[in-house]
C-alpha cells in the first residue's frame, strides 16, 4: 500500500514546470518510478504530491547530430537508449554502462534522467556521463539552465536541482574520432545488483602524446567523480604500466571508499585499483 498523496498527470512542459512552482517542496517528480515507488512503499518517501512526467512529449525526445551530439530526454527509458543505433555505434561506454542497470523489466522504465537524479553514489550511467563530458539541461518557470555533468552531484542523494526545477534533457557531445570507452562494474552477484565499483574509461588518439584517457568512478565516493589529476599522467608518452604506476596513488587521493553490506573500504579500494589497471590496458591495447 502506497501512501496518501496527490497525483499529477502533465502533458506538456509547460504544466510541470507549474506544478513545480506551486508544488515543489512537498512534491516529486516520477519518470520511471523505479526509485521513487520502492521508497514510497518503504515509507522512505512521503510527498504530499507526485508529478509524472512520462506523458510529457517534450521530455521524450532522443535524437542524435553529428555536430551537437546525443540529445537525451528526462522521459527517454534505458531501453529506448540501448536500442538506438546511434548510441551503439558512438557511444558503447554508455550503452555498457546502462545495460548493466537492473534487468531488462526495470530498463523499460527506468530512465537515464532519473538514475542520475537520484544521486546514488552507486549510479552506473554516471562514470560514463562524466568521461563524455556530459551537460544537464535544467528548467524552471524563471528559466533554463546548462551544468556540467561534474557539477550536477552535490553529496549522496543530493544534486544541485531547487525543488522548482527539472532536468529536462542530458546532452553528450560527440566523442572525438577514434575514441574508445568501455565500463567495468564490480557487483556480487551475476546479474540484477547494485554497484561494488564501478569504473569508466575513455582513451582518445593525441598527435602530440600519442593518447590521453578519462577515468571516472562509482560507489567509491560520496558522489560520482572523475580522476582528472590522475588523466594528466597519461598525456605523457611513455610505457602503459609506468603510467598506471604513477596515476594510481592519485586515483587513490580522489576516491573515498567506505564499508558497507556490499563490501568493505579495503575491498573497494583494491577494485579500484584491479579494475583501473585492467580497464586502461583494454583500451590501450585496442587503440
Amino acid at each position: 500500500m502506497l501512501p496518501k498523496f496527490d497525483y499529477f498527470a502533465p502533458q506538456t512542459l509547460t504544466e510541470v514546470l507549474e506544478l513545480l512552482e506551486e508544488h515543489g517542496r512537498e512534491a516529486k517528480l516520477l519518470a520511471g518510478g523505479t526509485d521513487l515507488i520502492v521508497g514510497l512503499r518503504a515509507r522512505e518517501r512521503l510527498p504530499e504530491s507526485v508529478i509524472d512526467i512520462k506523458g510529457v512529449k517534450e521530455l521524450q525526445q532522443l535524437s542524435y547530430d553529428e555536430k551537437r551530439g546525443l540529445n537525451v530526454g528526462a522521459a527517454v527509458t534505458m531501453n529506448k537508449l540501448l536500442h538506438h543505433d546511434e548510441v551503439s555505434k558512438n557511444y558503447p561506454i554508455l550503452k555498457e554502462a546502462v545495460s548493466t542497470i537492473g534487468d531488462h523489466e526495470i530498463r523499460n522504465r527506468a530512465t537515464l534522467a532519473g538514475n542520475i537524479c537520484n544521486a546514488s553514489p552507486a549510479a552506473d550511467s554516471a562514470p560514463a556521463l562524466l568521461v563524455l563530458d556530459a551537460t544537464v539541461s535544467i528548467a524552471s518557470r524563471k528559466g533554463k539552465r546548462t551544468v556540467a555533468i561534474r557539477e550536477f552531484f552535490a553529496g549522496v542523494k543530493k544534486t544541485i536541482l531547487d525543488c522548482n526545477e527539472i532536468v529536462t534533457s542530458i546532452d553528450i557531445p560527440p566523442p572525438a574520432e577514434g575514441s574508445r570507452g568501455s565500463y567495468l562494474k564490480a557487483r556480487r552477484a551475476v546479474g540484477e545488483d547494485l554497484c561494488v565499483v564501478g569504473v569508466g574509461g575513455l582513451l582518445t588518439p593525441n598527435g602530440k602524446t600519442g593518447k590521453t584517457v578519462r577515468l571516472a568512478y562509482s560507489s567509491v565516493a560520496p558522489t560520482p567523480v572523475r580522476a582528472f589529476k590522475a588523466e594528466k599522467v597519461f598525456e605523457n608518452n611513455r610505457p602503459i604500466d609506468e603510467l598506471l604506476d604513477e596515476a594510481m596513488p592519485i586515483v587513490m587521493k580522489t576516491v573515498s571508499p567506505i564499508s558497507d553490506v556490499r563490501g568493505g573500504k579495503e575491498y573497494r579500494a583494491n577494485l579500484v585499483e584491479v579494475l583501473t589497471r585492467r580497464l586502461v590496458h583494454r583500451l590501450w591495447e585496442a587503440a
